[in-house]
């Protein structure tokens, strides 16, 4: 015979299919189970980068780029447009690369 919980989870079960429907049930379970996994996932790059004495590896969604500085952009930009870079200041190549594009661009 049941006992009293298990007609208290019946009825609430039942009162759950009365209020959405029994279309609704499974497409609340789905997203039940999508917040789990999200939540489970958070839980353990948070647990991995505070456990890590390393710096957090980066995401296999993002690939990793290689960052490189003003100065190294400043050259490799001036070699692509056929400028030559030897002997010349920051600005001097600034300067060049500016009047190169709007000479290109026009």
């Amino acid at each position: 015979m049941l006992e009293g919980w298990e007609w208290i989870i019946i009825g609430v079960v039942a009162i759950v299919i009365i209020m959405w429907g029994p279309a609704k049930i499974p497409q609340f379970a789905k997203a039940l189970g999508q917040a789990k996994g999200e939540f489970n996932k958070a839980s353990k790059e948070f647990n991995d980068a505070a456990n890590s004495d390393a710096p957090a590896k980066p995401s296999a969604a993002k690939p990793a780029v290689a960052l490189k500085s003003k100065d190294e952009l400043l050259l490799e930009t001036a070699q692509k447009l056929g400028i030559p870079t030897e002997g010349k200041t920051r600005e001097q190549l600034s300067e060049e690369i500016s009047v190169t594009v709007k000479s290109l661009g026009a």
